[in-house]
């Protein structure tokens, strides 16, 4: 009976911390692997208190009757927890390096323990504690590697030419825009996706640039001071962007003069050639800077797409494209400088432009069983937002719907601002997340309001709720973790 007990208490200690374990290493990926910001800035905090203190407080509380919380309270609902997240964990290798160090330190201790008979209870904290930081350690020491790899892998391509992009909106878009447009004179490789940390720009050079590329386009995020810089060492690009600059992430940064200071860090490169600032930056004179935002003008755009004239170098080029949004304007502007400033002609570059397609999920047009859908996912920006749904407002066969958290890592302001615009359009709205939830309730005028704690019943919904000949927008698809 006592070797029963044992092997039960033995296994069900296992299961939890590994349960626990894998609780802990979601979260972090989701937060790049700050322990900080997944316990001071997660967005759902409550998620701590259900699925990791209480069930931690339980396991040292309850003695024996913790393996029947465990089995048929706990683990259930973790289980179910996880099915409903639509961001999954990624099973990367430092994902696995974490798992297979935290079992095995809990197996380790487990037996030492029972060969020892030396505990009264096997212990939770220490084999999470361990491996986290043992898991710190060994990353860090590989990201050293790894960044020295990359870095003479850099070193090693003389001829290439490094295109940097930042900014608070617009990056993916931009950085696009340049490969696409630069892909027509030069071979271009461009960072795949939103990638655009250290580490996932160290990964990138390792893993997928080409040896032969002659124009390297790379994205630049940031969360806190210090994070472009980090980059701009490392790349050393000779032409850099900085995009609008406004008040998102504006929780980590605190104030709209420490994004605009971070942003600024890319004009540290001990390379830099040339920089394209927008005017909403800085207006500070540099040798090196041409800044662009005010050379449009005649903007029309539709949901068929855009065209606009721009002013560059004394003349003016009238230029069409498929690419949906007024704001993007802008976008294929400080585009339009860099391939000028690669040597490319305004009739090159025009017919590059004509042939631009649209980035992927954002305001990208869908046609599918006679709706329209504006997938607008990868947006989390006032400005984008509102124009989307100025595009909206111009569809007139059908009744048009929102399905939107609403703003994320922004202020309580912008928010009221974009639920006035949305009253304005829209007939039908979801609303996704609890995040913005209770100001879309107390504000919206719309009859038709279906709120949404999770989306994994949202395709039911607009089966439901929409029909041919209706527009649907996708307005900033955020993880429900958010």
């Amino acid at each position: 009976m006592q070797d029963y007990e044992t092997l039960l208490a033995f296994s069900i200690n296992v299961v939890f911390v590994i349960t626990l374990g894998w609780y802990l290493i979601t979260n972090l990926q989701w937060y790049d692997y700050k322990l900080s910001r997944v316990v001071l800035k997660h967005h759902k905090p409550h998620w701590h208190i259900f699925y990791f203190i209480i069930p931690f407080i339980a396991y040292y509380t309850t003695g024996k009757f913790f393996a029947i919380f465990f089995l048929f309270a706990y683990l259930p609902a973790i289980i179910i927890w996880y099915k409903k997240l639509d961001k999954k964990l990624v099973l990367t290798w430092r994902v696995k390096r974490f798992l297979i160090l935290l079992v095995g330190l809990t197996l380790f201790q487990d037996m030492l323990c029972t060969l020892k008979d030396a505990c009264a209870t096997y212990g939770v904290f220490m084999p999470l504690a361990m491996a986290y930081i043992g898991s710190t350690l060994i990353e860090k020491f590989l990201f050293r590697v790894y960044k020295k790899e990359a870095k003479k892998k850099l070193d090693s391509m003389d001829n290439l030419e490094i295109v940097a992009i930042t900014g608070s909106y617009g990056k993916t878009s931009i950085k696009n825009f340049v490969a696409q447009i630069l892909a027509n004179k030069f071979d271009v490789y461009a960072t795949p996706r939103s990638v655009n940390t250290i580490g996932g720009i160290v990964a990138d050079v390792n893993q997928k640039l080409p040896q032969n590329t002659q124009v390297y386009v790379c994205e630049a995020g940031a969360r806190e001071r210090g994070d472009i810089y980090e980059i701009t060492t490392f790349l050393e690009p000779q032409t850099v962007v900085v995009g609008r600059v406004g008040e998102a992430h504006i929780e980590y940064f605190k104030s709209l003069e420490n994004i605009i200071a971070t942003k600024l860090e890319i004009m540290a490169s001990p390379r830099l050639k040339r920089a394209f600032i927008h005017t909403s930056v800085t207006d500070e004179p540099h040798e090196k800077v041409t800044f662009f935002g005010n050379e449009i003008s005649n903007v029309e755009a539709t949901l068929e797409g855009t065209s606009f004239d721009m002013s560059i170098d004394g003349a003016t080029l009238h230029l069409n494209t498929q690419v949906l949004g007024a704001f993007q304007t802008m976008n294929i502007a400080v585009a339009v400088h860099i391939a000028k400033s690669f040597g490319m002609s305004d009739e090159e570059i025009t017919k590059a432009v004509a042939k631009l397609q649209p980035v992927e999920h954002r305001l990208q047009l869908i046609k599918a069983g006679g709706k329209l859908i504006l997938d607008d996912g990868y947006n989390g920006n006032i400005d984008g937002m509102l124009e989307a749904i100025r595009l909206c407002s111009l569809h007139k066969n059908g009744s048009k719907m929102i399905v939107t958290p609403g703003l994320v890592e922004s202020t309580k302001e912008l928010n009221l601002q974009l639920i006035e615009a949305i009253n304005e359009v829209f007939d039908k709205v979801i609303v996704t997340g609890a995040l913005n939830a209770e100001l879309f309730k107390e504000h919206l005028r719309i009859k038709d309001v279906t709120y949404l704690k999770d989306k994994s019943p949202l395709t039911d919904v607009l089966a439901q709720k929409t029909k041919s000949g209706d527009i649907i927008l996708f307005a900033n698809d955020a993880p429900n973790f958010i």
